[in-house]
C-alpha cells in the first residue's frame, strides 16, 4: 500500500481463484509448497520494489516543503503579490518552489504536479495490470522497472516545470505498474492461508522506505539532487531481467504448461519438495481448471444489483478515504512545525507499527469493526489537530491520524477480496484501486490549504473519514467466511434474511 500497493489486480489472475470453487490446496501449491524457500526468495525481490516505490509516492515532501520568503519590494515575509522574493534557504537550498517561483498566483502548481503523479500511478496500475494479464507478469514489471529508472534520472536533470511535471507523471506511472504486478506475483506465489499476512507485510518495504526517505532529504538539500538521489538506488532492480520469472499460475491459465513445470520443479527442489510426478499432476488439473473455468464478469456487475451496489459504493469510499487523508496528511506532517526530517520519519515510524499491528488486529477484529474504529479515530485526532497550533503535539496527532489511515488501507484491501465473489472481485480491486487515487490526487489541494488557514485544512482531512466510519456500518462483516464465487451469492451476502444466511 503504497499501500496504494494494494493496487488494482489484473482482470485475471489465471488458477490462483480455484481456491474459491472447491480445492483449498490446488495442484500448484501443493507441487511447491505454501511458502517455503522458493516463496521467501521472491518476496524479498518482489518487497525491494517497494522501496523505490515509497521513495517517489512520497518525494514531494521534499521537493516542494514549506518554503518561507521575502518580499524585496516591501521587506514582508510571506505576501503576494512578490514580483521579487528572496527564499529562505536555511534547510533546503532550492526546492521547486524556489527553482520556478511556486509562490502566489503560481502556488497551485507545486500542488499540481503532485496531482498528475498521483494520475500517472492511476493510469499505470490500469495499464500494467491489462499488460500482465496478456504479456505475462515478468515483462510489464521489468518494464516499468526501466520506465521507472531512466525518467527518475531525466527528471533530476530537467529545467523547466512543465517537463519536470510531466516526466514526473511518467513516473508515477511506472509507480503504478511496479506495484500491480508486483504484488500479483506475490499473492501468485504463496498459499492461500498465508496471503492475509503476507499482503499486510507487503506494506512495510514502503513504510521502511518513508522512513528511510528524510535521510536522503537531509544529506540532499536542493530537489535536483535529491530526485537523482532517490533514484540511483532503482539500478538494483535491473538484476529482475535475471532473477525474475513469470508465475507458474499465469503461464497454466495461458497454457504454456511446459514452461511453468519447469519453474515448478526447481521452486519443488528449493523447498526441498518432490518433484516426482509434477508433470502429469499439473496436466491434470490444467484439464480441471479449463472445465470448471468461470465466465468473468465485469464492473458493471458490480452496480446491476442493489446489495453489491451498495457494498461497491461503501468499499471504494473507503479506499478513497484511506487514500485521501494518508498521502495528505503525510505531506501535511512536513509543512508542520519543528524539524521536518524528523516529522517525517516519525510519521513513516508509527505507520509501520500500524501494518504489523493490523496483522493480529485482522485475525482478532472484523474487518467492518476496523473500518468503523480507525475511521473514527483518524477523524477525531484531525479534528484536534486542526485547533492545535504548530508543534509537538500537532505532530503527534498528525502521526496518528497517518498511521490510523494507513490501517483501514491495510485492512480494505482484505475486506474487499471477501466481500466480492470470483468473477468479479478483480473488478472490485481495481475500481476500488482507482477511487484510492482519485483521493490522493485531491490530497494535494488541501494540502496547500495548510499556508492559509491551518484550521480548515486540517478538518477538511477530518470530514471524510468521520464520513467514511459512519458509511462502513452498511458493509457486512466478512471474517472467516469461505470466499464466494457466483454473482448471487454476492448479492445475498449480508443481507438480513435468516435463509440467506444459512445458506452462506
Amino acid at each position: 500500500m503504497d499501500p496504494s500497493s494494494s493496487s488494482q489486480q489484473p482482470k485475471n489472475i489465471g488458477a490462483i481463484e480455484m481456491t474459491d470453487s472447491g480445492q483449498k490446496n490446488d495442484a500448484i501449491q501443493e507441487a511447491v509448497g505454501s511458502f517455503g524457500k522458493y516463496q521467501f526468495f521472491l518476496c524479498f525481490l518482489m518487497f525491494l520494489v517497494k522501496f523505490p516505490v515509497a521513495f517517489h509516492q512520497m518525494a514531494i515532501i521534499f521537493l516542494a516543503p514549506k518554503t518561507d520568503y521575502v518580499c524585496l519590494d516591501n521587506d514582508l515575509r510571506n505576501t503576494c503579490p512578490c514580483s521579487n522574493p528572496e527564499y529562505d534557504k536555511s534547510v533546503f537550498t532550492n526546492t521547486i518552489i524556489m527553482e520556478w517561483g511556486l509562490i502566489c498566483e503560481k502556488k497551485w502548481l507545486s500542488s499540481f504536479t503532485q496531482t498528475l503523479f498521483q494520475l500517472g500511478t492511476l493510469i499505470g496500475s490500469v495499464v500494467f495490470g491489462m499488460a500482465s494479464d496478456r504479456y505475462g507478469r515478468k515483462n510489464p514489471l521489468l518494464a516499468a522497472i526501466v520506465l521507472q529508472f531512466v525518467m527518475g534520472l531525466v527528471a533530476s536533470f530537467l529545467a523547466g516545470f512543465w517537463s519536470f511535471t510531466f516526466v514526473r507523471f511518467l513516473v508515477g506511472v511506472s509507480v503504478g505498474g511496479t506495484m500491480v504486478t508486483s504484488f500479483v506475483i506475490v499473492m501468485e506465489s504463496v498459499g492461500s492461508q498465508y496471503r492475509d499476512v503476507i499482503s499486510a507485510l507487503y506494506q512495510v518495504p514502503f513504510n521502511m522506505g518513508h522512513m528511510i526517505l528524510p535521510v536522503f532529504g537531509y544529506f540532499r538539500r536542493s530537489y535536483d539532487k535529491f530526485q537523482l538521489a532517490i533514484t540511483i538506488p532503482n539500478v538494483v532492480l535491473l538484476s529482475y531481467f535475471i532473477l525474475v520469472t513469470d508465475t507458474p499460475r499465469w503461464l497454466i491459465a495461458m497454457k504454456r504448461t511446459d514452461e511453468a513445470i519447469k519453474i515448478m520443479v526447481k521452486a519443488a527442489k528449493m523447498n526441498n519438495l518432490p518433484t516426482e510426478n509434477l508433470a502429469q499432476k499439473i496436466g491434470d488439473y490444467q484439464k480441471e481448471i479449463e472445465k470448471h473455468n468461470l465466465k468473468k464478469g465485469s464492473i458493471l456487475d458490480l452496480f446491476r444489483t442493489p446489495n453489491m451496489r451498495k457494498n461497491m459504493l461503501a468499499m471504494s469510499f473507503n479506499w478513497l478515504t484511506c487514500s485521501y487523508c494518508f498521502y495528505g496528511v503525510s505531506q501535511y506532517v512536513g509543512q508542520l512545525g519543528g524539524n521536518v526530517f524528523i516529522n517525517v520519519a516519525a510519521s513513516a515510524g508509527v505507520t509501520m507499527l500500524g501494518t504489523l499491528c493490523s496483522i493480529p488486529l485482522m485475525k482478532v477484529m472484523g474487518r467492518r469493526t476496523i473500518l468503523i474504529v480507525f475511521n473514527f479515530i483518524c477523524a477525531g485526532v484531525l479534528i484536534i489537530l486542526s485547533v492545535l497550533p504548530p508543534g509537538t503535539y500537532s505532530v503527534v496527532c498528525a502521526c496518528i491520524g497517518v498511521v490510523t489511515s494507513f490501517v483501514v488501507f491495510v485492512t480494505v484491501y482484505l475486506h474487499c477480496t471477501e466481500l466480492f465473489p470470483t468473477v468479479v472481485r478483480n473488478a472490485a480491486i481495481g475500481f476500488s484501486s482507482m477511487m484510492a487515487r482519485v483521493g490522493s490526487m485531491i490530497a494535494p489541494f488541501v494540502v496547500g490549504l495548510g499556508d492559509t488557514s491551518p484550521f480548515w485544512a486540517a478538518l477538511t482531512f477530518a470530514v471524510v473519514p468521520l464520513c467514511a466510519g459512519f458509511v462502513s456500518f452498511v458493509l457486512p462483516e466478512s471474517k472467516g467466511i469461505e470466499l464466494m464465487t457466483t454473482l448471487e451469492q454476492g448479492e445475498n451476502f449480508g443481507k438480513k434474511t435468516k435463509n440467506v444466511v444459512q445458506k452462506l
